[in-house]
């Protein structure tokens, strides 16, 4: 394994550890959403339904999230690996990438379906 090759290999651990710790602190978000509003049920919404709703939405964004960096990983490095072989391919590449990244977009927007129902 030559120096940039050990450099890359950091780079995506030190990503994927920033990765867990957002999926991770936002699903405390969530967590600590869901407990507020079963206490403070002023609006006509069932507590229960408000929770499934808060609980539902932070699986999808977390689980959307982890798929895309798993994606992302195999898209990445397969593309740096056509990269270093055909210079010309970049913008291919590119766009693979580009797809990979947008199931957590997908992951994020049923979750705003999921609150906008509530």
């Amino acid at each position: 394994m030559n120096r940039a090759q050990k450099k890359m290999a950091q780079f995506t651990k030190k990503s994927v550890y920033v990765m867990l710790c957002i999926i991770l602190m936002s699903f405390i978000f969530m967590v600590v959403k869901v407990m507020g509003a079963e206490h403070t049920s002023s609006n006509s919404v069932n507590p229960k339904v408000l929770s499934s709703a808060f609980m539902s939405s932070a699986i999808v964004v977390g689980l959307g999230s982890i798929g895309a960096g798993i994606a992302v990983a195999y898209v990445g490095s397969a593309a740096l690996g056509a990269l270093g072989e055909k210079p010309e391919l970049f913008g291919r590449a590119i766009i693979f990438v580009a797809l990979a990244e947008g199931i957590a977009i997908y992951g994020l927007i049923i979750a705003m379906m999921i609150l906008g129902k509530v």
